[in-house]
């Protein structure tokens, strides 16, 4: 062999071998990204829990110094919950929900099917307890304003189809867009006969703001862990991750058998 083939090979191998190190190092730098995007998310989470902590109570309270008006028909502890099915069905479920709430918008575009055809059915009843996680962990008033404005569609006859359009319609999760009372009363239109000028005024007086700062106070002396808390017979079923509407629909039967 040449000197000159030789020297081929070897100049060759040297690039093969400096490609395989570039390769290396590249893949080392993609796992050190990974590994520190995770550990942003994470302190992203405690940051966040950690400003829930600390505003939890602060814009909410100066609006709970006005009368607590819960809205008509509110049953349970304190009258916070917002009752929707017949009374005399023998299963309740109870939901704590923040309208700006991403993961609640998922739990009713998934059981909303389910919930409506046991309620309708008589078998169920569902306690909607209203709740402002977001505002505390993000800043803003659009959990409070659409919880009101909810409040004030209970007060029409009107909660469960204007609290479907709300989560039809829910910004994400960093737009404060319910904090504007036009929109809320601009999706009151999408129900029938619900903008009224009463509606209107319940909106912009913010007739239940204390109401709803109650009903979260209420959510965070519970230790609930975040939103939604969908508990029945004391089970979170929103925790257990084998649960689907369908299982969720036979222990709604079982309990009517019992």
């Amino acid at each position: 062999m040449s000197e000159k083939n030789r020297e081929g090979k070897r100049t060759a191998r040297e690039r093969l071998a400096a490609e395989r190190e570039k390769q290396k190092t590249a893949e080392k730098r993609r796992r050190t990204l990974v590994v520190g995007a995770s550990v942003v998310c994470v302190l992203g989470l405690a940051a966040v829990i950690g400003v829930v902590a600390a505003n939890s109570g602060g814009d909410d309270e100066s609006k709970a110094s006005g009368p607590v008006v819960a809205p008509s028909g509110a049953q349970g502890q304190d009258g916070l919950a917002i009752p929707v099915g017949k009374e005399g069905a023998k299963a309740t479920l109870t939901v704590w929900e923040d309208f700006r709430c991403p993961a609640c918008k998922s739990f009713e575009q998934t059981y909303r099917p389910t919930l409506n055809e046991l309620t309708e059915a008589g078998k169920l009843k569902v306690e909607y307890h209203l709740v402002t996680l977001i505002d505390g962990g993000l800043g803003g008033s659009g959990s409070l304003s659409a919880a009101n404005a909810a409040a004030c569609a209970q007060d029409a006859g009107k909660f469960t189809p204007y609290h479907d359009v709300l989560f039809e319609n829910q910004p994400v999760e960093s737009d404060d867009a319910f904090s504007d009372d036009a929109k809320l009363i601009d999706l009151a239109g999408k129900v029938d006969g619900l903008d009224t000028p009463e509606f209107r005024t319940c909106v912009e007086d913010g007739t239940h703001d204390s109401w709803v700062v109650k009903s979260n106070e209420a959510f965070q002396k519970g230790g609930f862990s975040g939103t939604p808390t969908v508990l029945f017979e004391g089970q979170n079923i929103y925790q257990d991750r084998s649960m689907t509407p369908e299982k969720f629909k036979q222990m709604v039967e079982d309990a009517n058998k019992s």
